[in-house]
Formats: C-alpha cells, sequence, structure tokens
C-alpha cells in the first residue's frame, strides 16, 4: 500500500496496537516496516504515524498514563503540563511514533459532553495556559522563532495537534458532533482563545472538529479553516482532518462523497484522515482535479504545508526509530511524574462537616476500615477511555497501581483493610470500622458514547454511599470522565 499509494501518513485510531501488550520494539517494527515502504518510492518522501496519546502513550500497554484533561487543569499548573507532553513524548518516541493527536483544547462549556473531561477547562484562561503542553510535545522553539510556523527541537519530541477546531465544547446540550450556537465574537473569545496560543508556541499541525458553527460543519468552513486559521492568525503547519471527518459533512455520512470531498478540501483541509476506504479517495480527489474543480493552488499548498513540519521533524535526517529510547518507556521517572500529576489534580469539595472537625487526614493506625465501591480494586475505571482501547476498558487492563493497593501500602501494617464493592447496610453496623472510603463514578467512555444528559453517579454508587456512610464516618471519592 506505501509503495502503491504513496500513503503520507497512518494512524493508529484508538486500541489499534500491533499486538496485544505490544512491546517498544514489537511497535518499532511495525512503524518502520511502514516506513521502508515510503522511503522505497521515487521520491523517498517519509510518512509520518500519527496516535491518540491525549493521556500519556495510552494505547500502548505498560505506558505512564496520566490524569485526563480535566484533572490537569485543576492543577492550576502548566508547567506540570509542559513536563508531562516531554515524559509523553519519549514514550512515543521509544514506540517509533513521531506524531500525536493531542493536546485536546476544547473549552467544555456543558458537562454533559461524553469529551468534557478531554478539556481542560471551561475557563478559557485556563485552557489557554495549559497549551504549555506543547512546549513539552514538540520543545521549545528558540526566542527569534517565527510565530504560525511549526517547531519540533529533536528526535525525543513529537509533533503535537490541536484540536478540535473549533467550538467543539460548545455544541447544544453538550451532545458530541453538534452544533455550536454562538456569535463570531463569543466564537472567538471563548473557544478560538486557546489556538491563539497553540499558534505562538509553533504547533504543527490542527485537527478540524466534527461540530458545526451555527449550522455549517466545520469540516467545510472554509471561511474559518483558509480565511482566519491559515491568512488571519498564520498558521503555517498543516490541518488534518478528523476520522472520516469529510464523510460526515453529509448527512447521513458519505451520501455525497463528491461534494464531501470538494468541500473538505476547498474548505483548507491539507490531510484528510481515510482510515478505511483511501483509494476511493484518491480517485475522487484525482479525478476533482484533473477536471479543475480542485486547483492545483490547493494541493500545492496543502503539500507544502505537510512537507514543512515533516522536514521540521527531521525525518528526511531520520526516517527510522531510535530503539536506544525503550528506557524512557513506562520508566520510573514517568511514573512518579503521574503520582504528582495525580496528586496535584485532585479536587477536595468538603472536609468534614465543619471547619472544626475536618475528616483529613485520616487514622492511618485505625484497627479496621471498610473500602466500598466500583472503583478502588478497577485501574480501568481508574484509567477512563482513550486507555489501550478507544473507550478504556475495565479491571487491571495496564500497569499502575489501584487505589485499594495504595490504601493498603498507606496505612499501618496492623490495619485491617476490608474491600467490599456494594455492602448492605446491616453489614456495615456490626463489623467495628473506624471509617469507610467509598469510591465511586463513571465507567470509561469516549465521544459521543459518554455523552450523557442525566449527571447522577452510575453503576450503583449512589446507594453504595446510603448503605456506607449512613452507619460510618465516611471519605467519598468520585472518579469522573
Amino acid at each position: 500500500v506505501m509503495k502503491k499509494y504513496y500513503i503520507g501518513s497512518v494512524l493508529s485510531g484508538g486500541g489499534s496496537v500491533p499486538a496485544p501488550k505490544a512491546s517498544p520494539a514489537t511497535w518499532i517494527n511495525m512503524v518502520d516496516d511502514l516506513q521502508k515502504g515510503a522511503m522505497s518510492t521515487r521520491l523517498q518522501i517519509p510518512m509520518m504515524y500519527g496516535i491518540d496519546a491525549v493521556h500519556g502513550h495510552n494505547n500502548a500497554y505498560g505506558a505512564t498514563m496520566f490524569p485526563h484533561n480535566i484533572g490537569l487543569g485543576a492543577t492550576r499548573d502548566p508547567d506540570l503540563a509542559r513536563r508531562i507532553g516531554a515524559a509523553t513524548a519519549l514514550e512515543v518516541r521509544a514506540t517509533g511514533i513521531q506524531y500525536t493527536f493531542a493536546p485536546c483544547v476544547a473549552v467544555c462549556r456543558d458537562p454533559r459532553w461524553g469529551r468534557c473531561y478531554e478539556s481542560y477547562s471551561e475557563d478559557p484562561k485556563i485552557v489557554k495556559a495549559m497549551t504549555q503542553i506543547i512546549f513539552g510535545l514538540q520543545g521549545q522553539p528558540p526566542a527569534n522563532s517565527t510565530k504560525g510556523v511549526p517547531f519540533i527541537a529533536g528526535q525525543s519530541n513529537v509533533a503535537a495537534c490541536a484540536k478540535h477546531f473549533v467550538g467543539d465544547g460548545g455544541t447544544t446540550n453538550g451532545i458530541d458532533e453538534n452544533n455550536t450556537v454562538i456569535d463570531y465574537k463569543g466564537l472567538v473569545n471563548i473557544h478560538m482563545t486557546p489556538y491563539f496560543d497553540a499558534i505562538a508556541k509553533g504547533v504543527s499541525t490542527i485537527m478540524v472538529s466534527y461540530s458545526s458553527w451555527n449550522g455549517m460543519k466545520m469540516h467545510a468552513n472554509r471561511f474559518l479553516v483558509s480565511e482566519v486559521l491559515k491568512k488571519q492568525l498564520g498558521f503555517k503547519g498543516f490541518v488534518i482532518s478528523d476520522w472520516q471527518g469529510i464523510d460526515r459533512i453529509t448527512s447521513p455520512p458519505g451520501a455525497n462523497y463528491s461534494l464531501s470531498v470538494f468541500d473538505g478540501v476547498g474548505a483548507g483541509i491539507d490531510m484528510v484522515m481515510v482510515p478505511e476506504n483511501f483509494t476511493n479517495f484518491i480517485t475522487e480527489l484525482t479525478s476533482q482535479v484533473k477536471g479543475g474543480l480542485i486547483s492545483m493552488t490547493r494541493i500545492n499548498d496543502a503539500v507544502r504545508r505537510i512537507l514543512t513540519v515533516k522536514f521540521t521533524m527531521g525525518l528526511f535526517e531520520y526516517p527510522m526509530a531510535d530503539p536506544s529510547l525503550a528506557n524512557h518507556f513506562g520508566s520510573k521517572e514517568h511514573r512518579e511524574l503521574a503520582r504528582e500529576a495525580v496528586r496535584k489534580s485532585l479536587v477536595l469539595l468538603k472536609n468534614g462537616k465543619s471547619a472544626g472537625k475536618p475528616l483529613l487526614p485520616l487514622d492511618k493506625n485505625a484497627p479496621k476500615i471498610l473500602v466500598a465501591g466500583t472503583h478502588p480494586n478497577n485501574l480501568g475505571y481508574q484509567c477512563g477511555g482513550w486507555t489501550i482501547e478507544w473507550q478504556g476498558l475495565s479491571g487491571n487492563s495496564s500497569i499502575g497501581t489501584t487505589i485499594l493497593q495504595a490504601i493498603k501500602f498507606g496505612v499501618s501494617p496492623s490495619t485491617e483493610v476490608i474491600y467490599q464493592q456494594n455492602p448492605d447496610a446491616n453489614y456495615v453496623k456490626g463489623q467495628g470500622f473506624s471509617y469507610a472510603i467509598v469510591v465511586v463514578g463513571e465507567a470509561p467512555h469516549a465521544e459521543m458514547n459518554g455523552d450523557n444528559l442525566n449527571l447522577t453517579i452510575p453503576l450503583g454508587g449512589g446507594d453504595t454511599i446510603k448503605n456506607v456512610c449512613s452507619s460510618l464516618k465516611c471519605l467519598v471519592i468520585l472518579i469522573s470522565g
């Protein structure tokens, strides 16, 4: 395929891996094999491999998982985001991959949106501050660098992607891929704000949103993509579509594929993500260029931008992976950084019934404690969506520490720790527990599967809180998103 069709970029979708629990070497073999195909073509233009490393290298088994963006936003610590970006870049490069579809700089205005946890905040100022992660992923550009020009420091860094342009977090009722109804001033002041900083920081690519702005699909919005993003904001990297994004210009998706290609490429999309029927796209685009519907000027703009990023990445000098980076994958230093991020991302809502009688810190020497709920013994539930698989998983699907393990480690060796997922109220009363820790929340989800118009605690979490906390002094931990 690489030799025959001159494919410029390949991606792993959520959960798409070379093998279950693949090692860095297995990843490298896959990516390098594709690269050899690209390098055997007439012009020897290397391909770039992209992946959704959105909270660490989350598709790769054994990689370090970091809190999702909503947690990092809660830290109010942009430098922490930068360090996480640098760690993520090293782990992505350790598997031979050079490009991540991150960061998501959506401004989530409705918590019912299934992607709200991918947003740093509802406050555009906080989202703007957290674009510091781009300096971690790509490296710090020199002081004299030109604003809007992509920058990647070296082979320990990856190309980043600010997404999803623009207004993805403002859709009606928080419904994923829906319509964002707002005037242009509001769009700029709320949803476009982080892009000003991402572009100034030299972000290499920007992904277009599935959503619409005032009824017009963003993938077909020439005004916002070509006039505003490329011309007014001076973005010199490339614009990439979302997964089958141009197909969804029509309703139902793919109903008029010729129109989708014409509108999408015409809007200013430079790289088109076509995960399945890519030959249809190649045939249709070639036909429209030959027929004069899409100009060579538009094609040259796209090619120039893609080549700019590939040259900036050093892909022509270093097309193949560097196996010496493997020791960074899931390293002790990165695990400690993840723990720091977890500590800083925790939000304490209330500490005891009154300020004079705080509940925390809990007694580490208590004789007997109860741990309850759906989440304390489930690493997949702790990690959320975009972990090993697109929608995330239940159970101990990766390498890490559960909350239950951490509690057992944190208390005195003489403390008896009893775990019951959903104990009944009578059981709780007569057991001599000093206190309980109840950990409840949502099951993992991603994108539209997480849309939730009924914001209550699922999985019986409310009943567990009632059963346990009616009789015992209780710490409740809520895992959301």
